[in-house]
């Protein structure tokens, strides 16, 4: 119980300093602060940074004609400006506030883009620009739009009158100084880091004294050194960090180089160990493994970012910080969680998936997680987070980490992960011909008494991957039958796959234009269930499950094994 009480002390900790940030952002927008970001307007853009997201001028043309194909969901303006809709949608408005949509513009290259470009910013400085409240000032929200802003300055631009120029110039310096001031203070994680890249960009393009820069350099490589980890992961876990940070981390490099400054080490350090993570997390088809907020890939835009690493032979196997293995033979790769959870502070989109893996084979996915409908209702997301959501082990239908669902915290915090396993040891099992690692979790333990091993063993060339869930007790003894020892071992199947019965205790997963794998299983004879992939590309999608049901104080150990049988021949990409 001590464990439960100290999640709960620091959620409680957590909720009182989110009230207290909020309650000092709303006097920092107040006419007592607001002096404080006015000030001298720069004279021009020095130098507008790349962007390595992906553009579509067709989007451009869409919100020419009013209609915002925005994080999922699409609005219609009906003529007027998007800055004057009230849309319920928070997802949608952030994106809005944010301007990332700025690049599509760009990528058309025409006179009517930029002018449509100009308008919109008009609308916002006219609307928005100086009432410092709402989603449009979130500091999160307000580092994108200045990355926005710099990297597609050229387009906003062009063609520009003086009246403009200053009033964007102008704009764009009271947005830096009021996330000057409010970057520290902000929570934790991925958005308190771009805040930091934000300011570093603003000090590299726009006319500033050399100690500016030297402050945004030296800020910035603190946050890099504390949030990105020894093996290139992100401390909240998420493989989906990793992308997104490394899209703003490459081109501040690039500008650092194309401003004649010197990179802080940080940078170039991070940079250096995120994308062999990014080749950790990635499946041979290049999507990325769905644990811990991870939904669906959008391929190109992995391949933008990994034209950038320079990197030679096999992705990582082992990254111990980050709380994750990975098997690879015979174009077959397995990507497992083997770690902690992560703190609460950057758990909010954190899974309880521990000792839960995927398997790949050639281009096609066979055990998957359920990951995340990333623009879907959030209703679903707690399902999606849940241990059953996962192929992993499930203990009374409960899952092996816990979740905050009180309306007072979410308001504030939205679902951080409260509770979950306390200790994680994993161990590789790599010989020759043979990749594996053997891990164990606690995470059962407080209520049901028990711990779960898994170990897993890819061999014989990718064709046999050998798995074992072992239940024990933390002092030894064996596991007692109290109505509360139901295990439930699941294995997730992607949506493609087809799943035949093949014998009576045999099961065939089948790719249309792939391998096929039989799973077998010694002690239990499989069953199959239905479920729900949420990574879809195009939304939730029906698939289903292998099931093994069965009680711990019967069975201890179980020993299951999935078994190329046909195999399509794709060649090994790492």
């Amino acid at each position: 119980m001590a464990l439960v009480a100290g999640s709960t002390t620091r959620l409680w900790t957590l909720v009182a300093k989110e009230f207290w940030r909020k309650t000092r952002r709303r006097l920092r927008a107040g006419p007592v602060y607001r002096w404080r970001y006015s000030g001298r307007t720069p004279e021009r853009v020095l130098i507008a940074p790349p962007d390595l997201r992906l553009a579509d001028p067709q989007i451009a043309l869409e919100i020419y004609y009013g209609r915002y194909p925005l994080s999922g969901h699409l609005v219609e303006t009906g003529g007027r400006s998007p800055f004057q809709l009230d849309v319920p949608n928070r997802g949608w408005a952030k994106s809005l506030h944010g301007f990332r949509w700025l690049r599509h513009m760009r990528a058309t290259g025409t006179e009517l883009a930029a002018a449509n470009a100009r308008a919109l910013v008009t609308d916002w400085i006219a609307m928005h620009g100086n009432q410092i409240s709402g989603i449009a000032w979130e500091p999160g929200t307000t580092a994108k739009r200045v990355i926005a802003w710099l990297q597609h300055s050229s387009v906003v631009l062009q063609g520009a009158e003086f009246p403009f120029y200053r009033a964007f110039l102008k704009s764009l310096a009271v947005q830096i100084r009021y996330l000057r001031s409010m970057a520290r203070g902000m929570p934790d994680g991925e958005g308190r880091l771009r805040a930091r890249i934000a300011l570093a960009f603003a000090a590299l393009s726009l006319p500033a004294p050399a100690s500016a820069l030297r402050a945004a350099t030296r800020n910035l490589a603190e946050e890099l050194d504390r949030q990105i980890l020894p093996d290139g992961g992100h401390i909240s876990r998420n493989p989906m960090a990793v992308l997104e940070l490394l899209a703003d981390l490459l081109p501040l490099r690039q500008t650092y180089a194309n401003q004649a400054e010197a990179p802080p080490a940080a940078l170039i350090g991070a940079i250096d160990r995120m994308l062999p993570a990014l080749r950790f997390f990635r499946h041979q088809d290049g999507s990325l493994a769905r644990f811990n907020g991870m939904g669906a890939t959008i391929h190109d835009r992995i391949a933008t970012i990994m034209r950038h690493d320079d990197t030679v032979g096999a992705p990582l196997l082992h990254a111990p910080h980050s709380g994750y293995e990975r098997l690879s033979m015979g174009g077959v790769t397995v990507i497992a969680d083997t770690g902690l959870p992560p703190p609460v502070d950057v758990s909010n989109a954190a899974h309880a998936g521990c000792l839960a893996f995927e398997l790949s084979s050639g281009r096609q996915h066979f055990i998957v997680n359920a990951g995340i409908d990333t623009y879907g209702a959030p209703e679903f997301r707690p399902l999606a987070r849940a241990t059953a959501a996962h192929s992993t082990v499930t203990i009374n239908d409960t899952s092996s980490a816990r979740f905050s669902h009180s309306l007072r915290v979410s308001d504030l915090l939205g679902s951080p992960l409260i509770g979950g396993p306390q200790h994680v040891p994993c161990k590789r099992l790599d010989q020759k011909g043979m990749h594996g690692f053997v891990a164990r979790h606690d995470g059962y333990v407080q209520q049901f008494g028990f711990l779960h091993e898994r170990e897993l063993k890819l061999g014989t060339n990718g064709n046999v991957l050998a798995g074992r869930d072992r239940f024990l007790r933390p002092g030894g003894g064996a596991i007692r039958n109290n109505g509360r020892d139901f295990v439930t071992v699941r294995f997730h199947i992607h949506p493609d796959i087809n799943l035949l019965q093949d014998g009576y205790d045999r099961l065939a997963l089948a790719a249309a234009q792939g391998d096929t794998w039989v799973f077998t299983c010694a002690e239990v004879v499989p069953e199959v269930e239905e479920s729900i992939y949420f990574a879809g590309l195009s939304g939730p999608r029906r698939t289903r499950q292998i099931v093994l049901a069965f009680k711990a104080s019967e069975i201890a150990e179980v020993h299951w094994q999935l078994t190329r049988t046909d195999i399509a021949g794709y060649p090994e990409n790492n």
